[in-house]
């Protein structure tokens, strides 16, 4: 063979293996194209599902496994409560007390700019007393006295660690997954791979206390991302109207307003066969949960029905709209409901200094209606199939920031350990997990990075969260990211 012949060879090989390699990239884009929306790794891995029953199901039609919780009610406590003054007892820093952090710990951390001007790094023990409480002989601060009898009720993880020193990034990691704002939230994922139970209200409600403070809350944090908008988290306000524009302008009637909205259908769903865009699917879609939730959501949100019993459990802000104890309060309805994702805000923990006081008026707001929630979902027998989570974005420092004086004293932020709890669904009660180092400084056992966090939370949910997953600019996202461990020693 010679050399001409032996370049014609090798051109026609070239050629076959172009032409047949093209008609796979087009396959793959048609595929794309197609069903944009499809969770294609769900596919390739393939295993059997668990069927949702009587709802509206997401991408998955089922889960991947039973799943342990229907339903979760997210605590958030914004700010970052120092786990020194709340379930991290360290009776080892009365002895260090106002004596210098050790160079070799605190460079074990980063500190935020806002200690960058400080020459001393004063320990400081909490002022708080701690005593142990129930079977598990759980540690808990006297400022949460509702909280410490419900303390067998609480799996309490001491451990957890986070990557994002300042507020909205730690934040936005700690719901989507990711410290840049764009990604979806957990609250959305679910919504898009499990759907609803309860067709006539939102997948995902997110309520906020009012008279918080402090730094602001972007509503990132609940965003969809780049999944379908109908996905977003639902905001309900407090009074008299919970979703702005759900009700009729003065003079539009309910058949009116039916008529107008069948017809809007009729030029979208046209609109969707000549462009085939997701988007416009979310738009019907949230046109026609509007519509439903103009009479589920007040009989949701109303709470004027409720017993004095429930009101004295909850506490007497209960009563009053938009507080933190009225949103507990509201939770629990929804729970009732079957909404998927229940996400509560509650922002003022962020205690730079003043922190013995500030920390004390946050936990008078919120003690007693967090404990009394676990209390009321118990006795309904809800518990068993809802997941209640507490907990903030990130930990405090055990060195004081500012001046140090006998009765007063702040905290920086602080990634490297913080603590949160989790009670209920398929989560083991009366249990302590991990533990931090003498100075609550950095973890030494059984860390849980975010991740592992979001892995376990959709775990118990029957989701493996490695399979669920949404392809958005040529590259497959999911919650965790490519990270991400279960916690099983926490599961019951």
């Amino acid at each position: 063979m010679n050399e001409f012949q032996e370049n014609q060879k090798f051109e026609d090989t070239r050629r076959g293996f172009l032409k047949k390699a093209s008609l796979g990239f087009g396959s793959i884009a048609l595929s794309s194209l197609l069903g944009p929306t499809n969770s294609f790794a769900n596919d390739l891995l393939g295993s059997k599902k668990v069927p949702i029953v009587n709802g509206d199901g997401g991408v998955l039609n089922g889960t991947h496994f039973p799943a342990k919780a229907k339903r979760i009610i997210y605590l958030f406590q914004s700010g970052g409560p120092s786990q020194i003054e709340t379930f991290d007892y360290k009776p080892e820093l009365a002895k260090w007390h106002g004596q210098e952090i050790p160079d070799s710990v605190r460079g074990t951390q980063r500190n935020s700019g806002m200690v960058t001007s400080q020459s001393t790094f004063p320990l400081v023990q909490s002022i708080y007393n701690f005593k142990q409480y129930g079977q598990s002989g759980a540690w808990v601060s006297e400022l949460f006295p509702y909280t410490a009898k419900v303390a067998d009720d609480l799996c309490i993880i001491k451990s957890m660690y986070t990557e994002a020193i300042n507020h909205e990034p730690a934040v936005m990691f700690l719901q989507t997954g990711s410290q840049l704002s764009g990604r979806p939230s957990i609250g959305s994922w679910l919504s898009y791979g499990l759907g609803s139970d309860n067709k006539d209200l939102p997948n995902f409600v997110v309520m906020l206390s009012k008279g918080g403070g402090a730094q602001p809350l972007s509503s990132a944090a609940w965003g969809n991302g780049f999944l379908p908008s109908h996905h977003q988290g639902v905001q309900f306000r407090s009074g008299k109207d919970p979703v702005l524009y759900l009700n009729n302008p003065h003079g539009v009637h309910d058949h009116d307003r039916r008529r107008a909205l069948d017809y809007i259908s009729k030029l979208n769903n046209h609109q969707y066969d000549i462009w085939k865009d997701p988007e416009i699917q979310s738009k019907i879609n949230q046109y026609e949960m509007a519509y439903r939730m103009q009479s589920s959501v007040p009989d949701a949100v109303d709470t004027s029905n409720e017993p004095d019993h429930i009101y004295e459990l909850y506490g007497e802000d209960a009563k009053i709209p938009g507080t933190y104890a009225a949103n507990c309060l509201q939770a629990r309805r929804l729970a009732e409901k079957d909404v998927k994702f229940i996400q509560l805000y509650h922002m003022g923990w962020d205690q730079h200094g003043g922190l013995p006081g500030g920390i004390k008026r946050q936990a008078l707001s919120t003690d007693q209606a967090t404990a009394g929630l676990i209390t009321d979902l118990k006795q309904r027998g809800l518990l068993e199939d809802t997941l209640v989570i507490w907990g903030g974005e990130f930990g405090r420092t055990s060195f004081s920031q500012g001046r140090l004086t006998a009765d007063n004293y702040g905290r920086d932020h602080h990634p490297g350990c913080f603590t949160m709890w989790m009670a209920g669904a398929g989560v083991k009660p009366g249990m302590v997990y991990g533990q931090t180092d003498e100075f609550s400084y950095n973890v030494v056992q059984n860390g849980v990075h975010v991740h592992d966090f979001q892995a376990t939370l959709m775990h118990l949910l029957g989701i493996d969260h490695e399979r669920l997953t949404f392809k958005h600019q040529g590259r497959r996202y999911r919650l965790t990211d490519v990270h991400g461990h279960v916690v099983k020693d926490i599961l019951a």
